[in-house]
């Protein structure tokens, strides 16, 4: 259907656009301002087809413009929008590219028939309004079999910092596959995967600090072989995997019987110190120095702790205050009032990590320190040759080394050289 305009045909569909525009000019002045995230309205393909011969890119429609910035992570359109997608599996980039209201994605390597792609939105794409989207959209289709209905859920904790991974990446590889379906730790700490071939998995949870969805060396990471048939869970410990062992940084005085080693990695929780290869010399005559022993710090601490409550239990004796019976009871302190919030209202609910807490007392705190123990006092001014062998890294890789234990000299008492002044007031 053609619509005539000034002597030309004009298609109809143009001429509907061109009175849309005509009549969107923007929102009415003193008008309430939109604070609604903007709305995806449609994709292509639909979420749950099977498409065998995909054309073209998949789209992603929203209600609006979107900003070409959204996501942020490098410059351009491609680099911030590319932070709010992840399409899998794919064998390698994935072209992102903004188009107004829409954002069109296709694998570099192109669509492989006979897979099942997941693409998921993330949060984090605003309007130009600033208006930000704040659930994630996931959108399963495929070039061939039929959608498959296994989910993979878990956790990744940050095992040596003591906390979740939030933000880290899911790699989940199909085996004997070297393509992975991926996935972004939420801010619970915890990760899902729907839709996924039964079968056997090899799962990677990495700190993935630039952002390229790969595992690069020096980003630490777990992995775990998973067994897929309708559901599973797994939880994963992150580290830093070094192939070089721990080696002794410094060896610090703690008293006249105790040092602190201290070395360039966490080292193997399940080592026990005894194990470890231990050597002590007085310098510069090199006299052997008995070690009595090697602790955990949280070892140490307990031990500490008991021996002053058995000091203070000795020591102490009974005094009036304790056994008068008439005496005034302290009074304790009333809990200070909760916090206000500006404006009035309820201050908002603390966040609920009782789920981290219970994962991490699962596993020991990863340490980088030894408590070494001396049989007798070491002598003020000393110097110590100390070289601890055998100890593990959290990958199992061993190392060692040597330092010099220096034990500072007491300080001189100060003593008072002035001269008390002479009276010389009349009484």
């Amino acid at each position: 259907m053609l619509l005539k305009r000034r002597g030309a045909a004009v298609p109809l569909a143009l001429a509907l656009a061109l009175a849309a525009a005509c009549a969107n000019t923007g929102e009415p002045p003193g008008g309430p301002p939109d604070d609604k995230p903007p709305v995806i309205i449609g994709v292509y393909p639909e979420s749950g087809a099977v498409v065998p011969n995909p054309r073209g890119a998949a789209v992603i429609q929203f209600d609006g413009v979107i900003d070409e910035q959204s996501g942020g992570g490098g410059v351009g359109a491609t680099a911030g929008l590319a932070s709010r997608i992840l399409l899998s599996p794919t064998a390698g980039p994935v072209e992102v590219s903004w188009h107004r209201s829409s954002i069109h994605i296709r694998p570099k390597e192109g669509w492989k028939p006979g897979r099942v792609y997941q693409l998921q939105v993330l949060p984090g794409i605003a309007d130009l309004r600033r208006n930000t989207l704040k659930e994630r959209r996931t959108i399963v289709f495929s070039t061939g079999p039929a959608i498959p209905h296994a989910s993979l859920s878990g956790a990744a904790v940050a095992w040596v910092e003591q906390r979740s991974l939030v933000g880290g990446l899911i790699r989940a590889l199909p085996l004997p596959d070297t393509i992975a379906y991926l996935a972004l730790v939420d801010s619970s700490g915890s990760f899902h995967l729907d839709n996924l071939p039964p079968g056997r998995y090899a799962v990677f949870a990495i700190a993935d600090q630039n952002g390229n969805r790969v595992r690069d060396r020096r980003e630490a990471y777990d992995s775990a072989l998973v067994t897929l048939d309708s559901s599973a869970a797994v939880v994963l410990w992150t580290f830093l995997h070094d192939t070089a062992g721990p080696r002794l940084r410094q060896v610090d005085p703690v008293d006249s019987v105790t040092a602190r080693v201290t070395f360039t990695q966490s080292l193997d929780p399940a080592q026990a110190p005894e194990s470890l290869g231990v050597r002590v010399l007085a310098l510069p005559d090199s006299t052997p120095v008995r070690v009595r022993g090697l602790l955990r710090q949280e070892d140490y601490d307990s031990l500490a702790a008991r021996q002053r409550a058995a000091q203070d239990t000795t020591k102490r004796t009974p005094t009036p205050r304790d056994t008068n019976p008439d005496r005034e009871v302290d009074t304790v302190a009333p809990p200070p009032p909760p916090p206000q919030v500006a404006g009035g209202g309820a201050p908002p609910p603390a966040q609920d990590t009782s789920a981290l807490h219970a994962l991490l007392r699962q596993r020991p705190v990863p340490q980088d320190k030894l408590m070494m123990l001396f049989e007798a006092p070491l002598a003020p001014g000393g110097r110590y040759y100390v070289e601890v062998l055998r100890v593990r890294n959290l990958n199992g890789a061993a190392g060692g080394g040597h330092a010099v234990l220096v034990v500072p000299k007491p300080k001189p008492v100060a003593q008072d050289t002035t001269r008390a002044r002479r009276d010389s007031t009349r009484p």
